[in-house]
């Protein structure tokens, strides 16, 4: 699955985030902040939690994304969906069974056969020249 196609589970702010600064990023600030409103300043140094937490470049750039002369409050979405859907994926990826996947992201296990099914349907083959038609 491909990384615009894990934006897609995001909620909308968390979404904006992600375009800025990265998917890491927004799932970061989600699992440290999520459902709490946060301060996003003009600027940040390395000391500052935001850099800490999702790196200097990413939290520049959410600064100036989100830059309104002084800085801005932004709520940020809890995402608990999210999560799930990112932690099955994950572990989809690392090789675990669709229960197992289940599991670990406390989904159900017909979701965790759905989404690796999808997985295995987004992967473009090298040697497919051909387009499907339908």
């Amino acid at each position: 699955m491909t990384m615009r196609g894990r934006n897609s589970s995001l909620p909308g702010v968390l979404r904006e985030i992600a375009d800025v600064a990265g998917v890491e990023a927004a799932w970061a600030l989600a699992r440290a902040h999520g459902g709490t409103t946060v301060y996003i300043p003009r600027d940040v140094d390395e000391k500052h939690w935001l850099a800490q937490l999702i790196g200097l470049e990413p939290a520049r750039r959410l600064c100036v994304h989100f830059r309104v002369r002084v800085g801005v409050d932004v709520l940020i979405p809890m995402a608990r969906l999210g999560q799930q859907q990112e932690r099955l994926l994950r572990s989809l990826e690392a090789g675990l069974s669709a229960q197992e996947a289940a599991s670990v992201a406390g989904m159900h296990e017909r979701t965790a056969y759905r989404a690796r099914a999808r997985m295995k349907k987004d992967v473009v083959q090298p040697d497919d020249k051909q387009f499907k038609l339908l």
